[in-house]
């Protein structure tokens, strides 16, 4: 019964509307049927209604439905509407001829009527409907208000509470919903009406006069997200988005805050949901500490640890603006957490030792490393001191300390490692595997892929390439990543560690590789320009120590579930504690020397899987755009 009730009083705004304009063809025929004869001596009577003036408004109405008059609102009428009037205006003075022409074949019709008939119609429905939203507006104006007009793309529970949030604030006025779901087309959310469906959205904007589009589909697929931010592009609007539940949950988002569509809605995986009842069991009252706190991956982790309920939070940064910024941070939005920071190169014994009497962690998270893989191929001494020494002198601290976990943040090009990163990598996995013959501290390591907008990362080069204009370069048409979002990648850490095992290796479940190429399209098109046009993408060719694809999992791991369905354990593979202390030995005195051979020849004996990728492509463009250097210390 209700649904009939909000059916009925959908449809009875538009019956209105019918009606008039029926009224207003009616008026329009005999009217000028009037004019015509109204000044002659002896004036034939004027039919009031007839055969023919039936037809007329037949022949007319239909015209109108077929050339969609009724899905605009008066309220904000304009001159695409006004055109729809004029075409429906002649294509129905045609339908008029043809159906009198077959009925009495145009007898006692005048030239003169069919001539000023289009001409007339388009003045008698242009006029109330330009009048009535003259004064819609004024009202608006003598009351103060200058709302934006806003559409809403979803017109399920997420669109439901947006609209109360829109009227709440009193800046956005939402003049209508899009809906593919058939069985909604008409009807109405708190009186705002369901016009149509979202592919039909850049026709029904211009005929609301609508000047922001809000995607309120937080749930959606990333395929089915791509199909509706093509749909908005095509209107040439800007456009927002309501944020996804869990991103409220965690306190990224507001309710009902509207946000830019990230590069991550559109790249087809689902986000992994932690378990946080487990993440807080194990980090409640704890203390942590993080080296490389102030890059992309430390500084989220710092935050995530304070806001699940760390105790205290140790910052080890060697970089003093951000570590700086992080403390400040930390102290204005967790003001009951006790922060302690220390500026050192957390290689340096003194600085870890020091750091660790003053926090006395239950856990430490190893984020500080090198991780730029063009750069670090000419860097090899810089990679293995602080990839791998700083590792062993951390971890080594961590198990005189008689720290409960300690967690190295590893990466996916530790698997059948190509480059000097991932061997690396590769080798400081080694080395916490030695640390861990000794049971008093729990070694666990975590792998993932790239991350989404970390420093130095492709996303924000491509954003920077494309504020300038372009090109976009990509290194080959056909190369893959795996990838997460920052936050993602932190959950992915403190899941692990919360997890728990000795001597474990993580790894996600990451679903399909991305590729590149797809990434700098869709970038483009979310900073409102078209890949090709507005934008050129140029390919130049593999950098040194690049692969097309990366890999997840080593042939010898054997990987089982875990109590996260999206976190694999990989049964570690068995490495001889003291031939990797000893080789790291042997860097040590290679660094002191600065001797690159050696430290060469240590890393391939230690890690006899590293092949090194082929010498890099010829370039295909002349010029590389350059940017200033980041500082690549910290993941």
């Amino acid at each position: 019964m209700r649904a009939w009730r909000d059916h009925l009083s959908a449809a009875l705004p538009r019956l209105a509307v019918v009606v008039h304009d029926l009224a207003m063809v009616w008026c329009c025929w005999t009217g000028l049927h009037w004019l015509r004869y109204g000044f002659a001596a002896n004036p034939p009577p004027v039919d009031w209604w007839s055969t023919q003036i039936a037809i007329v408004l037949v022949a007319q109405g239909l015209v109108f439905w077929q050339a969609g008059l009724y899905r605009g609102l008066w309220r904000f009428a304009s001159v695409p509407d006004l055109w729809n009037i004029v075409k429906a205006s002649v294509i129905g003075l045609l339908a008029i001829v043809l159906g009198l022409f077959i009925y009495n074949r145009l007898g006692q019709v005048p030239r003169a009527v069919l001539l000023a008939y289009p001409f007339a119609l388009v003045g008698l429905l242009g006029t109330p409907r330009l009048l009535y939203r003259a004064w819609k507006d004024s009202s608006s104006e003598r009351y103060g208000r200058s709302p934006v007009r806003t559409l809403i793309l979803g017109a399920d529970e997420a669109g439901d509470a947006l609209v109360r949030d829109l009227r709440r604030s009193g800046a956005y006025q939402p003049v209508g919903f899009l809906d593919d779901a058939a069985k909604l087309r008409g009807s109405k959310l708190h009186g705002v009406p369901v016009l149509g469906a979202i592919d039909d959205v850049v026709e029904i904007a211009k005929e609301t006069s609508a000047k922001l589009l809000v995607i309120a589909m937080p749930a959606v697929e990333a395929a089915e997200m791509q199909r509706v931010v093509a749909a908005c592009e095509r209107t040439g609007l800007p456009f927002r988005t309501v944020p996804r539940l869990e991103d409220v949950l965690v306190g990224r988002s507001l309710p009902g805050e509207l946000k830019e569509v990230a590069i991550e809605d559109l790249l087809g995986r689902k986000p992994v949901l932690p378990d946080w009842k487990a993440i807080r069991g194990w980090l409640g009252g704890r203390s942590v500490m993080v080296t490389g706190a102030g890059g992309s991956i430390g500084s989220e982790l710092c935050r995530q640890c304070a806001r699940h309920g760390a105790q205290r939070v140790a910052l080890v940064e060697i970089d003093e603006l951000a570590l700086m910024t992080m403390e400040a941070e930390l102290r204005r939005d967790f003001p009951s957490l006790e922060c302690i920071a220390v500026l050192g190169d957390c290689g340096d014994p003194a600085v870890i030792r020091h750091a660790l009497e003053l926090a006395q962690p239950d856990a430490l998270f190893h984020a500080a490393a090198y991780k730029q893989v063009p750069l670090l191929e000419a860097q090899l001494r810089e990679a293995v001191r602080n990839n791998v020494l700083a590792t062993e002198t951390v971890a080594s601290a961590c198990r005189n300390a008689g720290v409960g976990t300690f967690v190295l943040i590893s990466t996916d090009k530790a698997v059948d490692p190509a480059n000097v990163l991932g061997a690396s990598k590769r080798l400081a996995e080694m080395v916490c595997q030695a640390m861990a013959v000794q049971r008093s501290t729990h070694f666990v390591t975590v792998r993932f892929g790239n991350v989404l907008d970390s420093a130095g990362s492709v996303v924000p080069l491509f954003r920077e390439q494309i504020r300038a204009g372009g090109p976009v370069t990509v290194t080959d048409a056909e190369v893959t990543r795996y990838f997460m979002t920052i936050p993602e990648a932190c959950q992915l850490i403190l899941q692990a560690a919360a997890i728990g095992s000795h001597d474990a290796i993580y790894t996600l479940d990451m679903g399909e590789p991305v590729p590149i190429r797809l990434l700098a399209e869709q970038m483009i098109r979310l900073a409102g320009k078209q890949p090709g046009r507005d934008i050129a993408i140029v390919y130049t060719g593999l950098r040194p120590g690049e692969k097309l694809h990366e890999t997840l999992f080593h042939a010898d791991e054997r990987y089982r579930q875990t109590a996260h369905p999206k976190i694999l354990q990989a049964e570690a593979r068995s490495v001889v504690s003291e031939q990797v202390l000893g080789t790291l030995r042997g860097m040590r005195e290679a660094c002191a020397r600065y001797d690159q051979a050696a430290l060469g020849d240590a890393l391939q004996l230690a890690v006899p899987e590293f092949l090194p990728a082929d010498e890099p492509q010829e370039q295909h463009v002349a010029t590389i755009v350059r940017f200033p250097a980041r500082d690549s210390r910290r993941i």
